[in-house]
């Protein structure tokens, strides 16, 4: 059968089915998986070509990874592209986030991005190529008040992004990692922090005004990883806040400043 096999987590919704859309429609098969079975059933019900799966898995869970695992093993004894893209949002400052909160988050959005590596990288490297793509954030790359928890789970993403890359290369396999900023999607539903309910009403007005949405957001991912570039930033405004803070730290900082300011005054 022709097309890759490609395999994307948190295929059930959000920025995740508009990635397992755009795979199917460059010819190639594609997992998608969900904690929620209705949604897998739903995306792959979407997906132009044949050979697709609709499978659960909770990223969270060892136990559900490898599982998942073996059901891609069973089905197609392989995979030419990874994308760990499963997560969930929270917010509140970092001396007032719960131990259970930063453990959720971390568990979710780093450590399972490192299950799926752990499980499906070995199969790549059996086979001499492959393709990885970790969903992060920007907030990943430059922090911002309110982020703790989330913005260091994605920071972790980076850094693990950028150490697979190196050991990886020589292997021939090609790594990204994705730092969007805010766009339409459907992350606020996972949302946690009872006292941040302004920060997440912030988030909302910001996801709501971007000019780009999941599918964009998709678009460029598999266009650009496909190309070869490591760092994917969608958004043309974080592109010049990301030279900004690496060039210009200082003055990064004071203009970060005022950009919350601004925001949460919009926020109410």
């Amino acid at each position: 059968m022709a097309g890759r096999r490609v395999l994307v987590t948190g295929a059930g919704s959000g920025l995740g089915r508009e990635l397992a859309l755009g795979y199917a429609r460059r010819g190639d098969r594609v997992a998608c998986v969900d904690l929620y079975a209705d949604r897998a059933d739903e995306t792959v019900r979407l997906l132009p070509g044949g050979g697709h799966l609709a499978l659960v898995a909770d990223v969270g869970s060892d136990a559900a990874m490898a599982a998942l695992k073996a059901q891609v093993m069973g089905a197609w004894s392989g995979l030419d592209v990874l994308v760990n893209n499963a997560g969930i949002a929270c917010g509140g400052e970092c001396a007032r986030t719960s131990a259970a909160e930063w453990q959720r988050t971390i568990n979710v959005n780093l450590m399972g991005v490192v299950r799926g590596v752990r499980e499906f990288v070995p199969m790549m490297e059996a086979q001499g190529s492959g393709r990885v793509i970790n969903v992060a954030s920007f907030a990943g790359l430059a922090g911002a008040p309110g982020l703790g928890a989330y913005g260091v789970s994605k920071a972790g993403v980076v850094a693990l992004s950028e150490g697979m890359r190196a050991e990886l290369q020589p292997r021939g396999i090609h790594v990204s990692v994705l730092c969007p900023s805010f766009f339409k999607t459907n992350l606020l539903q996972s949302f946690q922090g009872e006292s941040d309910v302004p920060l997440k009403h912030m988030a909302a007005k910001l996801m709501e005004s971007s000019p780009i949405n999941a599918a964009d957001v998709a678009r460029f991912t598999i266009e650009e990883s496909e190309r070869g570039r490591f760092l994917l930033l969608p958004h043309k405004d974080t592109r010049i806040r990301w030279w900004l803070k690496r060039w210009l730290p200082g003055l990064y900082f004071r203009e970060l400043l005022r950009y919350v300011a601004k925001n949460t005054r919009k926020a109410g």
